[in-house]
């Protein structure tokens, strides 16, 4: 289903990704933190949903989740995917995606072992400096 845009997002020289493209993209990569610790929560999954849908606008965020979820499903390794994302997204931008992250993975109020970890390396592959993602984390932490 996904495979003209994975094939695009893993090219060599990834072109910027158009707004539909970094609306999956994102979506994805949240879904996959959330699912790092093996647990799905509702609440994750609605903390998804809210991030999608206060970053792009949307009324009903649902159809935009099911797509991230298969995408997800479908996404290559968690280096290349995010290795793709930082060729073709500027670091601001990368930044938020932190932050987006950190919003997930906080949602159900624990701090699980297997999401640090998956928080630490997802900041290294998305070039986000240790710093930045921990006032990320201190600003969503307080933000709760």
């Amino acid at each position: 289903m996904f495979a003209d845009f994975l094939k695009m997002l893993t090219a060599p020289q990834p072109a910027p990704l158009a707004d539909e493209d970094a609306r999956l993209a994102l979506g994805a990569l949240l879904v996959r933190v959330a699912r790092s610790d093996g647990d799905y929560a509702d609440v994750e999954r609605q903390q998804i949903a809210d991030v999608l849908t206060a970053r792009y606008g949307l009324t009903d965020p649902l159809d935009l989740l099911n797509d991230c979820e298969a995408l997800e499903r479908e996404a290559p390794d968690t280096v290349r995917f995010t290795r793709a994302i930082k060729d073709a997204v500027d670091y601001e931008n990368r930044l938020s995606v932190i932050t987006a992250l950190w919003q997930v993975v906080l949602a159900d109020g624990v701090r699980d072992p297997e999401e640090d970890s998956m928080m630490r390396l997802l900041s290294s592959l998305l070039g986000i400096e240790d710093q930045d993602s921990n006032a990320a984390r201190r600003r969503v932490q307080n933000n709760q």
